[in-house]
């Protein structure tokens, strides 16, 4: 009986001995990298490895740099919106310039032959010709207010006036007026001294 216990008791002390040694040999788990090896990709270990590596995550790395390059750019500039492409020449090219009929000044003839309607941010030109019958003058403070001339071209001269308040004409002759519409409203360019409505002309800015 003796013997059969001792047997049995040295058979139960060498299993315990030899446990951990089954333990070290075991195959460790997915996701855990054994200590002191180096570990395989998609474990816990080498996950940052596997990161570094990523297509995906160094397209995510470029789309950061992206954008701090996109507000480098922006930082600093301030862009307006256009309503409208001018083109090359910006707006005062000759593309963008509409010819209006033109203002007469003469003795007993009407100024002008309609009213004009333009539009705010249109760029005119239009000819204000005096036969030289009598001494007459275009008068329009509002309407030269509500304007931005470009130039006042009479004969070889090329005028560019920050701001007029009328054109007198003491012989014949033709001056050209370009100008861009600005301000909106009923304007009306008169010969001084007179009252009727065919010696003036209007101008409706929309």
């Amino acid at each position: 009986m003796n013997t059969i216990t001792r047997l049995m008791s040295g058979a139960a002390l060498a299993l315990v001995m030899t446990a951990p040694v089954y333990a070290q040999d075991a195959e460790a788990p997915a996701g855990d990298a054994v200590v002191g090896e180096e570990a395989a990709p998609g474990t816990q270990s080498g996950e940052a490895t596997d990161q570094a590596n990523d297509p995906a995550a160094e397209g995510m790395d470029d789309d950061d740099d992206d954008d701090e390059e996109e507000t480098a750019e922006i930082e600093g500039v301030y862009e307006a919106g256009a309503m409208h492409e001018y083109g090359f020449s910006g707006l005062l090219s000759r593309e963008n310039r509409t010819d209006l009929a033109p203002l007469t000044l003469a003795s007993g003839q009407p100024v002008s032959g309609g009213e004009y309607i333009i539009k705010s941010g249109g760029y005119y030109r239009i000819n204000i010709v005096a036969d030289g019958s009598q001494e007459l003058a275009l008068s329009g403070g509002d309407f030269f207010r509500a304007i931005w001339i470009n130039e006042i071209v009479i004969g070889d001269t090329e005028v560019r006036p920050m701001g007029i308040h009328s054109l007198e004409f003491d012989a014949e002759g033709t001056a050209v007026l370009s100008f861009v519409a600005v301000l909106p409203g009923r304007y009306t360019l008169s010969v001084p001294g007179s009252s009727g409505d065919t010696m003036q002309a209007v101008f409706n800015i929309q």
